[in-house]
Formats: structure tokens, C-alpha cells, sequence
């Protein structure tokens, strides 16, 4: 029998509510993706700034939940388990969801799963591109998160491969948007003005691609500083700043090392499939990039739409599905947020 599943995601900036039906094949079924973002309310900042986030979460969630149910035709009592994003991401901003989450479950007497907002973001390609295969590698991308993941089980066994030791690469493309004077946040901005530069025109350096690096760790911190000195040379020089060229330098600097790390990943490793998820999925050059050298190397891409890669209930909804669908034991109501929770936890 069809079963509801509710998902509610408010790590971050956006509060999300995602509806998905989990058919006894497995399958999973978007019914509803409803999303309030704060990114306005922080963007004079530069930032997300989590008193602002924690706040806009507590305003939007119930107003979020009805859209989520108008659109989807349901009603509350629908529901057959509800899942919520229990890390990582930023304390107040979580404990919001999780609280709401709680009270939602303990009112329609259902089970509750606190699941991994990481493991969300490869989840929802399944409901773009359909089951994923036994195994898969994920690269996911994001301002907060820079990961490659071997993905084994998606409900209960992910291997992280490497990650970031600075900057994640979202995280970067908003510092460079500061400098280049474009706003927050920083990637469309940056991928638009980079349609009309040279990413060859400026050498900007890979970094962590040398002999004595981590195979598949990143740092996208020497890029920033690297794009900051370069703008600060030119200015000191009296000349005018190509945007353009320095945005598509820095992205593709960007795409390169991430694109050519996940292919060397898959490799090494034995795989056939590469998911990028996460809000910078969204970047045009790296899915050029990532579609050529995955061509090139014999690997199939998937790659969610752009509404699904940045954060969202319905990737929240995908993992709950799943995670049910795999006979995971459902959260206690005592559980807590776990703003550091690591990938390899999918649920809770």
C-alpha cells in the first residue's frame, strides 16, 4: 500500500516541507516541495546570520507545511511518518524543524526519522532519475559542504571519500562575490558574469592537486585569497577590473578540481555512476564539466534539477522514504539536533 511520507528541512536559510509517496515497488513519488527563504534577510550581511535564520524558521514553518498540503491535494491526516533534518547545520536553525517535526509526529501518533541533511541531497535525485544503482559516488557541493561519498546503501551506508579542509566551494563563491562587488550570494551572480569571460585568461590555482595532497580532500581557501590578491594588484595598478574574466577563471579553477577529482574517485573505486547534488550543482560550468569527463571516462552523470539541489523539504521527504522503505528504526521523540552530525549517520 501507497505510504505518505512528510519531510521538513530548516538547517540553514530556507524552510522547507516536501510530500513524496512511497509505492511498494520502492519507488518514490514528489507530491509537494514547498520553500521559504530567508537569503533576503541575510544577504546585507553577507551571510546567513543564525538568530535571523532560527527566527525566519519559527515564521515560516506553518505557513510552509499548509502550501505543502494544498499543493499536494492532502491533509495532515495523510501522513504515514514524517522525516526531519537532524544535522548537520546550525543549532537553533535544526532544533526549529525538529521541534515542529515533534510535534506533528506526537499529534498524529506516527513515526518519526531524524535523517542526515547530506545524505538528503543525494536521496532526492531519485526522484528526478529513479532508484540509484547498488553503488554510486556522490559529490556534493554546497555553500556549507564540499564532499566526495561513496554511497553503498543510501539508507544506512555512505563512505566519505573527502572533503573539504576550508572553504567549501559555495562558501568561496560568495567571498569572491564580495570582491568582484556582486551580490549575495555569490554563485548565480558569478555564473552569469562568467558566460561572457575567458576561464583561461587568469591562472588561478587548483588547489590540493598536487603530489603530496589527500587524493580527494578539497581547499577552495587559496583560490578566494588567490582572486582577492589579483583584484587587489589591478587596482593598485589603476586598471579596471574584468569581472567577467575573473569570474569565469575562478569558476572554472572551481569546476576543474572538482570535476577532476570525483572522476579520478570513481576510478579508483570501481564505480559507473557520479550524482552531483548540493546548491552548486547548479553551476553551469561544472555540469559542462562533469558531463564531458564523465562521457569521456565511461561514467553515467545525474545531476537533479536545479530546484531540488539547493536545500529543500522534498530531499528531506526522499531520505525518510527511503529510510522506511529499508525497515530503519524510527527516532525516539527525546532525540536531539546534531548541528556536527556526520554522513555516515543516515538516521537517528
Amino acid at each position: 500500500m501507497p505510504r505518505i511520507i512528510m519531510g521538513i528541512e530548516s538547517s540553514c536559510d530556507e524552510t522547507g516541507v516536501g510530500l513524496v509517496r512511497l509505492h511498494d515497488d520502492n519507488t518514490v513519488e514528489l507530491l509537494a516541495d514547498e520553500v521559504a527563504s530567508s537569503v533576503d534577510q541575510h544577504a546585507r550581511f553577507g551571510g546567513v546570520v543564525p538568530e535571523v535564520a532560527s527566527r525566519a524558521h519559527l515564521e515560516a514553518m506553518v505557513p510552509t507545511v499548509a502550501r505543502a498540503f494544498d499543493k499536494a491535494g492532502l491533509k495532515l491526516s495523510d501522513v504515514d511518518a514524517i522525516a526531519v533534518t537532524a544535522g548537520p547545520g546550525l543549532a537553533g536553525a535544526l532544533l526549529v524543524g525538529v521541534a515542529a517535526a515533534k510535534a506533528y509526529a506526537a499529534a498524529l501518533d506516527i513515526p518519526l526519522y531524524g535523517v542526515n541533511h547530506l545524505a538528503g541531497h543525494i536521496a532526492v535525485d531519485t526522484l528526478q532519475h529513479g532508484p540509484l544503482p547498488d553503488r554510486c559516488l556522490a559529490l556534493l557541493v554546497s555553500g556549507g559542504h564540499t564532499q566526495l561519498l561513496l554511497v553503498d546503501d543510501i539508507a544506512s551506508e555512505i563512505t566519505e571519500l573527502g572533503s573539504t579542509v576550508d572553504d567549501a566551494a559555495g562558501e568561496a563563491y560568495d567571498k569572491v562575490a564580495r570582491v568582484l562587488g556582486l551580490p549575495y550570494p555569490g554563485g548565480p551572480p558569478i555564473d552569469k558574469a562568467a558566460k561572457n569571460g575567458d576561464g583561461a585568461a587568469i591562472a588561478f590555482p587548483r588547489g590540493m592537486t598536487g603530489p603530496r595532497d589527500a587524493k580527494f580532500d578539497f581547499s577552495f581557501s587559496g583560490l578566494k585569497t588567490a582572486v582577492a590578491r589579483w583584484v587587489e594588484g589591478a587596482e593598485r595598478r589603476g586598471e579596471d577590473i574584468p569581472v567577467d574574466d575573473v569570474a569565469a577563471s575562478f569558476q572554472e579553477a572551481v569546476a576543474d578540481v572538482l570535476t577532476m577529482k570525483a572522476i579520478r574517485a570513481a576510478k579508483e573505486h570501481g564505480v559507473d555512476t557520479l550524482v552531483i547534488s548540493g546548491g552548486v550543482a547548479a553551476n553551469s560550468r561544472l555540469s559542462e564539466l562533469a558531463a564531458e569527463r564523465c562521457a569521456e571516462a565511461g561514467i553515467t552523470l545525474r545531476v537533479p534539477r536545479p530546484r531540488l539541489c539547493t536545500d529543500n523539504g522534498a530531499m528531506i521527504a526522499a531520505l525518510g522514504a527511503h529510510v522506511v522503505a529499508a525497515g530503519r528504526p524510527r527516532a525516539s521523540l527525546d532525540f536531539s539536533a546534531n548541528p556536527a552530525l556526520p554522513v555516515q549517520i543516515v538516521s537517528i
